[in-house]
């Protein structure tokens, strides 16, 4: 027997009430579980256990397959897996820490929920959580793109990013990974997965990863932040024989970086100004669902992070902890073509500093959701959700969200919109790389809503398949920096946190083309994004910075089960506006190129991967250093081309057992 992934993704609230034909949700039912057999995939984020196929909501899945082809680029974290994906761009946050959060189709990356089988493990904060978490463990990920606040509350205003874990099946077994780079990293990580009792069965992955400090254009400041980092997760799987299951996770997580000037080295005002940030991350999480005749199925879903940190700024050191506490009780259940859910839920996220205690905060976010997806006929579906949010801070939010999906032989058309809010927090990009140091505290701030809509053609037949989304958001209240002088004279010496009169607006378009032919794979990308927002001043728009409006990608893949691959990927990113950069005004385009390959010889596999082979690097182009301090305290520009340059890591797998 399979484990097979039944995990539900953060509630959401649905308003749709639809009558349909009484055999359409019966076919569906009957065409899904064909499907489940041969493989297809099933949707865990949207809540609705739908394939993908079948989903309203365009989602887009990477499967364990494509997972481990970016795993072995990357063995230490997930930001290989999420760089790769149209409409997704990994944004360095911290040029002296390397931290980096998840923008989706132009929106900034504090908009992106990160969840893990559902459940908000790693908090509202998490600059760093995507490169603390190893690959190894992941079954699937899961995008869901424009703002989702009605199906995962105030964190989720620019979209989600759901991590589902592997399932143990009925034989122990499990791999090992060892890798090394170019540039003295290493990466050890292990997975190992069984039965251990009549349906149930555990798994528990582990790694250490380490990177050493590396100054690649002499200048004695560290363009690659160094680190020592380990991870430990173990997790428990329960299905009984009356259609009850349950989930439980553990982890923690202990990581040292160091990045800013060498020793010995300064800045241009003379002075040295080390960066270094010690996180130290304990979660646990639970899932379960019992049927109960004639009234549905009961869901019940809970998880807990605490998170401390200690960071250092030059001579300024800030302690802190993020906590983040999360509940939920739904009743779902299907029939006569309809497919609903609802229940309440709560989540907390506490931010305490011991330093800067002026910046303390509490978010209590109670709610209530429902979903409602309904066939009304073979090849088309309709689905409503909403979400009502009594934030302790920002008020009363009302979230919600339409779908619909239609399917004409071998076309899906998708069209979907919704509103959202997000809580705003001091933690907006530039704060994440210089501290709070010159931050004023917090004071007067409105919540950020956006409403955004899309329209997703795609098709599929034999070898092709494509898909055009056109997409669109309104970002309303947007928070930025205004420098400010603290005495009122003289030049600007601090920074405040302010809401920006005007909209944020973003408009774009996303082409995938794939095409099969025997044991090869040839991927297409191309994504056309135009964001503009109110400028300080109150003159007119500029463009959003760090905002490419072309990106494209072209990948070929030969793989043969059993056997091995080889795989070439070009990427292509345009011009980026940029702002408080005193060498230009806006950024060169450039082209990185990467080849990989695997050659399986049994349980054990060798890999090696040339990743940026052109080499290109920042630091080639202008200096990283700015010529003075910042006013909101950073000592470098904005990151908008790789900083380490060219890179080649290699290593060897292990499997074992089943």
């Amino acid at each position: 027997m399979k484990y097979l992934s039944f995990v539900p993704a953060t509630g959401a609230l649905a308003l749709a009430f639809l009558a349909a034909p009484q055999g359409a949700m019966a076919q569906a039912n009957e065409e899904s579980a064909e499907e489940e057999e041969s493989g297809e995939i099933v949707v865990q984020a949207t809540r609705s256990g739908r394939r993908l196929a079948d989903e309203p909501i365009r989602v887009e899945v990477l499967d364990r397959e494509e997972i481990e082809e970016k795993m072995l680029m990357k063995p230490g974290n997930v930001a290989m897996i999420l760089s790769e994906t149209g409409g997704v761009r990994v944004q360095v946050t911290s040029p002296a820490l390397g931290a980096s959060n998840v923008r989706i189709q132009g929106m900034d990356g504090r908009f992106t929920q990160l969840l893990a089988d559902g459940l908000p493990l790693y908090g509202q904060a998490a600059s760093l959580g995507l490169l603390q978490i190893p690959p190894t463990d992941l079954g699937q990920v899961e995008v869901i793109k424009g703002a989702a606040s009605a199906l995962y509350g105030p964190s989720a205003l620019g979209g989600v990013i759901n991590l589902v874990s592997r399932r143990p099946t009925d034989t122990f077994g499990g791999e090992a990974l060892l890798n090394i780079t170019s540039r003295d990293g290493q990466d050890a990580t292990a997975y190992i997965a069984g039965p251990i009792a009549e349906g149930l069965g555990a798994s528990i992955t582990g790694g250490v990863h380490r990177q050493t400090r590396r100054d690649l254009d002499g200048d004695g400041w560290i363009d690659m932040p160094g680190y020592d980092r380990w991870t430990v997760r173990p997790r428990l799987f329960w299905e009984g024989t009356e259609g009850g299951k349950a989930f439980l996770t553990l982890g923690a997580m202990d990581e040292s970086r160091r990045g800013g000037t060498l020793k010995w080295r300064t800045t241009p005002d003379g002075t040295p100004f080390p960066q270094a940030q010690d996180t130290r991350r304990y979660d646990a999480g639970l899932t379960a669902e019992m049927p109960v005749e004639g009234l549905g199925t009961v869901n019940i879903r809970a998880s807990a992070m605490t998170q401390k940190h200690r960071h250092g700024f030059g001579a300024v050191i800030e302690n802190d902890r993020h906590s983040t506490l999360f509940g939920e009780a739904s009743l779902s259940g299907k029939g006569a073509g309809t497919s609903w859910i609802g229940g309440v839920a709560v989540q907390a996220d506490r931010y305490r500093s011991r330093t800067f205690p002026a910046f303390d905060y509490r978010y209590t976010s109670p709610a209530i959701f429902g979903q409602v997806e309904q066939d009304l006929a073979p090849d088309l579906t309709l689905a409503g959700s909403a979400r009502l949010d009594a934030h302790n801070e920002y008020g009363t939010q009302f979230s919600p969200r339409f779908s619909a999906l239609y399917r004409p032989g071998p076309w899906k058309i998708r069209a979907s919109a919704g509103r959202g809010f997000y809580a705003p927090t001091p933690f907006v990009d530039e704060i994440e790389a210089a501290g709070l140091s010159r931050l004023d505290p917090l004071a007067g701030l409105r919540a950020e809503t956006a409403k955004g809509a899309s329209v997703d053609f795609g098709y599929a037949k034999g070898p092709v398949d494509a898909n055009v989304t056109l997409f669109g958001s309104n970002i309303q209240d947007s928070t930025r920096l205004q420098p400010f002088s603290s005495t009122g004279a003289g030049q600007p010496d601090r920074v405040r946190l302010i809401n920006v009169p005007g909209e944020t607006r973003l408009r774009g378009m996303e082409l995938l083309l794939r095409y099969r032919w025997r044991q090869i794979t040839l991927t297409g990308s191309y994504v056309h994004v135009h964001a503009s927002e109110p400028a300080l001043s109150g003159a007119g728009r500029q463009p959003v910075p760090l905002t490419p409006r072309h990106t494209g990608g072209l990948v070929a893949i030969w793989e043969k089960p059993g056997k091995g691959r080889i795989g070439l990927e070009t990427y292509y990113t345009g011009r980026q506006a940029l702002e408080d950069n005193p060498y230009r005004q806006s950024s060169k385009p450039y082209v990185e190129m990467g080849m990989m390959g695997e050659l399986i010889l049994g349980k054990i596999s060798l890999f090696l991967n040339a990743e940026n082979i052109l080499n290109v690097r920042q630091t080639r182009y202008d200096p990283l250093l700015l010529p003075s301090r910042a006013v909101d305290g950073r000592w470098t520009t904005d990151v908008w081309s790789p900083t380490d340059g060219f890179v080649l890591n290699g290593g060897i797998r292990f499997k074992f057992g089943g």
